[in-house]
């Protein structure tokens, strides 16, 4: 016969056992999620020294492919933060089920500005060859969806990019709803070589683009801002240019140096205090 303590033990016990194999579950989650930076990306190839782009940016969902651990993670900066304290706020985190009806014109001149924490980021957006996207980001900064998010990683090896529009701060967030995949034949991407039968372009430093899952289709809020021309995969909707002042803020965010990947997220963090404190699109 089981005494009442023998069964208190046991079900303690499975209580344990549950807990250990939802935070299990919850960590493979996020590896997945966040390997899009990193899965195609920064493994870097023995004896070249050179680094493997074959996946990126992974946001908003799961996936799983080769190579998918995080990609090398930078050394810790002892730079002082560059960058001051953030607005007062909370952010958002409304999402909605399906992408916002189509509201701007394809044929006029769209920019995207980023107050940040560490100086204002201007981007000329490419409403005409990336209009889903444009129009998703339009409506998104109407309501305040990046007011106060923090941009969650950034990567110093193989690919130089910071990456941000996560409300959760954690590379797992979105807005609900999912864009298609738009510009891929941008004329600003170059061909470059082709790393274990993936071919690679480069996407140039001061070009903004979507991050997804993996797969096609898969783009919601979270976009990468590249500061260092960086090889990569044409799966990545490019859809701006930053301006020559929106670099400078960027060179100091990379400056700064990034902490040492999660290990619940595989986020590798930047060390600046990178929080957009408004996000606006304005028509010219």
């Amino acid at each position: 016969m089981v005494t009442k303590d023998q069964r208190q033990r046991q079900l303690a016990r499975e209580k344990f056992l549950r807990q250990q194999q939802r935070r299990e579950s919850a960590r493979r989650k996020a590896r997945t999620r966040n390997t899009v930076i990193a899965t195609v990306l920064a493994v870097v190839v023995l004896g070249t020294g050179g680094a493997y782009a074959a996946g990126a940016f992974k946001s908003d969902a799961k996936e799983t492919s080769a190579g998918s651990e995080p990609s090398a993670s930078p050394s810790p900066s002892k730079a002082p933060d560059p960058c001051e304290k953030p607005a007062e706020g909370k952010a958002k985190t409304a999402t909605w089920k399906k992408e916002p009806a189509m509201t701007i014109d394809k044929s006029a001149d769209y920019s995207m500005k980023l107050a940040t924490t560490c100086g204002d980021i201007a981007i000329d957006l490419k409403a005409s060859a990336a209009p889903h996207t444009v129009n998703s980001f339009n409506y998104l900064l109407g309501k305040g969806f990046l007011d106060h998010t923090k941009c969650h990683r950034l990567t110093a090896e193989g690919i130089y990019v910071l990456q941000c529009g996560d409300p959760t701060g954690t590379g797992q967030g979105g807005p609900g709803y999912t864009i298609p995949d738009e510009n891929l034949k941008d004329a600003s991407l170059k061909k470059a070589e082709k790393q274990q039968g993936t071919q690679l372009y480069t996407f140039p430093a001061g070009t903004i683009a979507m991050a997804n899952t993996g797969q096609k289709h898969t783009g919601g809020s979270q976009f990468f801002l590249v500061y260092k021309d960086s090889k990569l995969p044409a799966t990545y909707t490019p859809f701006g240019t930053i301006s020559d002042s929106g670099m400078k803020v960027l060179d100091k965010i990379a400056k700064a140096g990034a902490q040492p990947a999660d290990q619940t997220t595989g986020n590798t963090a930047p060390n600046a205090t990178v929080v957009i404190n408004k996000g606006t699109v304005t028509k010219s």
